[in-house]
């Protein structure tokens, strides 16, 4: 078995919405914020769900949400280049939230695009489109979920709504990951606590570290995405190896900020093996089972 780094530094940045007039303001802010997680010496900075959203308030008009999607993705070339200059540039993972975008079948998707220092590129597409997605935005759930290679071992991003669904983070789980990201983008306070209580869940069923970056705000010109709220954080397994309340960091709600936490991988190790509880090791496996169909 190959030698992971056991102890790796996590930045979530609360992403704060608001017009920008070109893409070159767009970078120059992805750019300030991944140097602010560098500063401190972050290994992976992590993004929000649909925060190239905010490129739409380029065109100064409202767009559509039907349009939304084709407008969107005429800049993923340019955004993919720009997460593997940052990524190469500060030497860390940069977990681009995700984008809206056509595939090479011209189905919508909404697609977490994650670079690793050396440029590499990880596509993760959401696998649960929710209903508003669907039905604003034609988005259409993705049908592969895998976590990549790091010096840290395997580490996957659940979008959102995925995180809600516990058969496809034990599905990453049993692939190897330790770390789940999941890029958010929450209206209310409401829709902001299903994701964190599913995380929480996530976090205590898999005995794993999870990520959790989302958008504060108002967001002129875009359909659909007009208020915003988010306590980003990293949530862990409740034990005593781990943070109090299994909360490693939390941002206050409301303003953009960047959280940063270390997750202890040899503690999940410990936890798994001789833990208050064993939730991994103990699963009635001859009872039920998860079963990727894809």
């Amino acid at each position: 078995m190959p030698a992971f780094r056991l102890s790796a530094r996590i930045a979530c940045v609360q992403y704060f919405q608001q017009a920008v007039a070109s893409y070159a303001e767009f970078e120059a802010g992805m750019a300030r914020l991944v140097g602010v997680a560098a500063s401190y010496r972050a290994d992976f900075v992590v993004f929000p769900e649909m925060f190239t959203l905010q490129l739409l308030t380029e065109a100064h008009r409202d767009i559509a949400p039907g349009a939304a999607v084709a407008a969107l993705d005429t800049y993923t070339e340019r955004f993919k280049a720009s997460l593997q200059d940052l990524a190469r540039r500060h030497r860390l993972h940069v977990v681009g939230g995700s984008h809206f975008l056509r595939d090479e079948t011209g189905i919508a998707r909404n697609v977490a695009f994650t670079s690793a220092p050396d440029g590499t590129l990880h596509a993760q597409p959401k696998i649960h489109a929710t209903p508003s997605e669907r039905e604003a935005w034609g988005i259409v759930g993705g049908d592969a979920a895998k976590p990549f290679d790091t010096d840290f071992g395997p580490v996957a991003t659940t979008i959102c709504y995925d995180v809600e669904f516990p058969e496809l983070t034990r599905h990453l789980v049993a692939q190897g990951a330790r770390i789940v990201f999941v890029p958010f983008c929450t209206d209310d306070r409401h829709g902001y606590m299903r994701v964190r209580h599913c995380a929480q869940a996530r976090a205590v069923e898999n005995q794993i570290h999870l990520a959790l970056a989302g958008n504060v705000g108002l967001l002129p010109h875009v359909a659909n995405m007009d208020i915003q709220y988010a306590e980003s954080c990293v949530v862990s397994p409740c034990d005593f190896p781990f943070a109090r309340d299994g909360l490693a960091a939390i941002a206050p709600a409301g303003v953009e900020s960047v959280v940063v936490a270390d997750v202890d991988l040899a503690a999940i190790d410990t936890a798994r093996e001789s833990g208050t509880v064993r939730n991994l090791a103990d699963r009635r496996s001859d009872l039920y089972a998860v079963v990727w169909k894809g």
